[in-house]
Parts: structure tokens; sequence; C-alpha cells
């Protein structure tokens, strides 16, 4: 029996589910695709609820919440035109036609606009209150000078499905850069945010540990990529920033029942930022696609000291 008959025969009789994520899996810029659009919309969430703590006092403060109304549709209506999600690379000389160059300046568009809203975040951010007493204590009592860096990550991954390079193994390790930078990014949240109350409790210092943990093995693994061992280290730590992700967000849904505020929308408003903690989970997902990439690759050419991909 033939390899390919072989592959077949096994694909038949495999569970649904697991066919379904092999299909999902073949090409792991689509499951990244996917994931931008979904963290877009989410975004839109968690802008509403965050900028409602001043009631969205500037009108600038409606800007991320439209752009994120807006995107995911226009990424949607892009793979619509196009007729798949993995954006097509350009022909040779960098021709393209049709509904393919349509769907790909669309995708460009939200990108570029994606990382121009995350660093302009970012500055407004800093500006309400660092940037007059450039103090240590106006940085973590300032407005979450991170947060807005989520748009600038999802563009750059926007950008870099779209201008990724031939060769796929490079595309993976770029996607591990920008995972281990939003591990940064946590890490840095988790720090501000627990330091306004002294990190007086043990368990307030557990993010910031993970965060640390993560980006120290996503920066071995972006260089040390073909061991299939470590990948696979990774990948558990990667389950691990999820059980944080849930335990955080367990802790802090724990403070609205105690706030003292009336209405629920008033204590969801001023306790612990709900849902901050997720961003565990969110950046364990990316950091995931690369290294479920490599170490399957790992395999496939048998051996753990070789990760070349095809």
């Amino acid at each position: 029996m033939s390899e390919l008959a072989a592959s077949k025969s096994a694909s038949a009789g495999a569970p649904p589910l697991r066919l379904w994520a092999g299909r999902l899996m073949s090409d792991p810029v689509r499951p990244a695709e996917l994931f931008a659009v979904a963290n877009l919309a989410f975004l839109a969430v968690d802008i509403y609820v965050a900028h409602s703590v001043n009631g969205f006092a500037h009108w600038a403060e409606w800007i991320p919440f439209g752009f994120s109304l807006i995107a995911p549709f226009l990424l949607l209506a892009a793979m619509a035109i196009e007729g798949r999600i993995v954006p097509a690379r350009p022909l040779p000389g960098g021709r393209m036609r049709g509904r393919a160059w349509i769907a790909r300046a669309v995708g460009l568009f939200v990108g570029a606009g994606s990382v121009l809203v995350g660093v302009a975040g970012l500055l407004w951010h800093l500006e309400s209150q660092f940037f007059q007493d450039q103090t240590l204590r106006s940085l973590v009592y300032t407005a979450p000078f991170a947060a807005p860096l989520s748009y600038t990550g999802i563009g750059l991954l926007l950008l870099l499905d779209r201008l990724r390079p031939d060769e796929e193994t490079d595309w993976t390790r770029w996607v591990l850069v920008l995972a281990m930078g939003g591990f940064v990014g946590n890490f840095l949240l988790a720090l501000a945010d627990h330091a306004q109350g002294g990190l007086l409790d043990w368990n307030e210092w557990i993010p910031v540990v993970a965060a640390a943990l993560a980006v120290g093995a996503l920066a071995v693994a972006v260089g040390y990529f073909r061991d299939r061992a470590f990948l696979t280290v990774c990948l558990w730590l990667m389950v691990a920033q999820i059980g944080v992700a849930l335990a955080g967000w367990g802790f802090h849904l724990a403070t609205i029942p105690e706030s003292p505020m009336g209405s629920l929308w008033s204590r969801i408003l001023y306790s612990a930022p709900v849902f901050a903690p997720l961003l565990f989970a969110d950046m364990a997902i990316l950091a995931a696609l690369p290294l479920w990439t490599l170490r399957a690759a790992s395999a496939a050419n048998g051996s753990p000291g070789q990760a070349r991909l095809e």
C-alpha cells in the first residue's frame, strides 16, 4: 500500500474532531488568521469595559472601540472575496490581480491600522500621567500603558501573514517573537497592576513569574527550534499559562461580589480588571501554533535534531 493510500485509510478511521483539527492545522497561517479576527472582535468588549470607567471622557477613547467593531468584518469580507482563509502569496515579481489583490490590500490596511491604533494608545496612556511626572509611581498608577499594544501585536501578525517569507520556518519563528512580546506585555501589566496593592499576597506573584518563564522559554525556542523535546516542554508550559489565566480570572471574578458598589455593572467596572488574566491564555494559544508546527515538523523528519519545514 502506498503512503498516500495509507494516509487516507488512517484519516478515514480518525475521529471527526481530530480530522477537523488536522485540516485546521495543515497550514498554521489559517488558525493565526482566525486568532487575529477573534482577538480584534473581543477587544471591542474589553475596550468598552475599560473606557467605561471614566465614561469615555475623551472622544479619542472611541477610536479603538470603533476600530474593533469594523476590522473583524473587513477581514471576514477579505476572506470571502478571496474564497480562502489563508492570504495568497504574490506571484513571482510581486504580481497580484483581481480578488486576491483586493483581499491582500484590505488585510494590509487592517494590519497597519491596528499597529497605529496600538502605538497611539500606548502614547495616550503614558501621556495621562507618566509623561507629566516621570516617576515609577506615575507609571504604576497611570492607565495600563502596555494594554494598547495588543492592537500592535495583532496588526503585526496580520502583516506577517501577508508578507511571510517562502520558508515556513521563518514564519513560525517570527510568530514566536510576537508571542514572546505578548508575554513581556503580560509581565509588565501584571507587575504594574499588582504593585498597586503592594504585591502582598503570594498569589499576586504567580502571573509575574509565569510571564517571565514564558518569555525566557520562547526566547530560547526562537533560536533553538530544532529540539523536539524542548518544544514539547514549551507546549506544556503554554498549557500551564492557560491554567494561570483561568485561575487569575477566577480570582478577579471573585472580587465582583465583594465590591461595595451598588449595581452589577459598577461592580464589574471598579473591581479587578475582569478580562486581564485571559491575556495569558491568549498568548499561550498564539505561541502554541508555531510550537506545534515546529514539533510536528521535527517528528515528520524523524529526528529531534532536525526541524526542516517544506
